[in-house]
């Protein structure tokens, strides 16, 4: 969970702020390369509004992360979240209920991944099955026919399949693999294969741009929306049970079972609350793009896992925090803000992006080695 105490006190202060130093070198670095033209205020409201989507989605991946689990399928998932907020929309939903249907999708997504870890893939297959049916027999059977028939077959899978499957753990690796590729593919389909468009300008654009009064004139409401999740993830995991149970699996699950932990069901609520978050950083990109784009967060799914690992997490897991993860975002926000600034070509920053993920995971090694 944290550096033994045996550890050098200033090896331990270096661990915490470690990324904060990185944070203020390379800030340092581009403000004396540029001049105001990077440290002005306007860039810096707009660093912090290109942070907020990866952010937002980080915060909930650090919880995946320290419990020493992976998840691979954020960008996929966020996609589907601004595809089921447009068609909410478009159906003529409130925005809070389009939202709430976005974040919800994406925590029952969550949901289904955790359960398909923890060797629920029976029950998972019965109810996938049941909801694959109702869709498929909407139209030619009708709504409340066909919400019956796939209601009674996924009761009778999740019943019936687990006595002939049994038990079935699977890496988290492979399944938000294999959600990664099937998210993606169920939002092309609900769009049709093509961004859903609304009809006038909602007010939930509103959460990604900077305005001219009060709050919004500091940062666009997203950031506020991120500095919100933030806090509230960082007490959930300095504060309560859960939290601690999170880092007892993250260091050893073996041992945290034997301590009475309730694994199984601490991780289907880690992979849910993870997924949530992408909901809510799908809020955001919809916000920002002002439709549902089924191929839009492509490679999110790399950016949120180096924004944890860049801030201090440990991908052995036990080890982590939100702080860590937002100045690990911000780092690449100022790497790639600095990088176009100074007329360097994309593959740049991708390279020097690399570089910091490869710098920040031998360091975490070495750490550990000599810890």
């Amino acid at each position: 969970m944290s550096e033994p105490s045996t550890a050098h006190p200033l090896r331990q202060a270096f661990g915490r702020l470690g990324p904060l130093l990185g944070l203020a070198a390379i800030w340092s670095l581009f403000a004396v390369l540029l001049g105001d033209s990077f440290w002005g205020w306007d860039n810096q409201r707009l660093m912090l509004l290109q942070t907020a989507i990866v952010g937002t989605a980080a915060v909930g991946a650090t919880v995946v992360i320290i419990s020493a689990g992976i998840d691979l399928s954020v960008g996929s998932a966020i996609a589907l979240g601004t595809v089921v907020i447009a068609l909410c929309l478009g159906a003529g939903l409130p925005e809070v209920i389009a939202g709430a249907a976005g974040v919800l999708a994406c925590a029952a997504v969550g949901a289904w991944i955790g359960a398909a870890i923890t060797g629920r893939i029976a029950q998972v297959g019965g109810v996938t099955l049941g909801a694959a049916l109702a869709w498929a027999t909407a139209v030619p059977l009708g709504v409340p026919l066909a919400l019956t028939l796939g209601a009674g077959v996924a009761a009778a899978g999740f019943l019936l399949l687990p006595r002939f499957i049994g038990s079935v753990e699977l890496s988290p690796f492979i399944v938000t693999l294999a959600m990664w590729g099937a998210l993606r593919g169920l939002a092309k389909g609900l769009g049709d294969n093509q961004p859903v468009y609304v009809d006038g300008h909602p007010a939930m654009l509103d959460l990604m741009r900077n305005g001219d009064e009060g709050l919004s004139a500091i940062a666009a409401p997203g950031v506020y929306v991120l500095a919100a999740l933030a806090v509230a993830f960082a007490w959930m995991l300095r504060n309560t049970r859960f939290g601690r149970h999170v880092f007892a699996i993250g260091s050893n699950e073996q041992t945290a079972r034997l301590c009475g932990v309730q694994v199984e069901r601490t991780k289907l609520w880690i992979y849910a609350l993870a997924s949530a978050t992408a909901g809510l950083a799908a809020i955001l990109q919809f916000a920002y793009l002002g439709m549902g784009d089924p191929t839009t967060a492509e490679g999110y799914e790399l950016k949120v896992i180096a924004a944890v690992v860049i801030g201090g997490a440990s991908l052995t897991g036990g080890e982590g925090s939100i702080l860590g993860t937002l100045v690990g975002a911000f780092i690449m926000t100022v790497v790639d803000n600095g990088c176009t600034k100074l007329g360097l070509e994309n593959w740049v920053q991708e390279i020097v992006t690399g570089a910091i993920i490869l710098v920040a995971v031998a360091i975490d090694r070495v750490r550990h080695r000599r810890g």
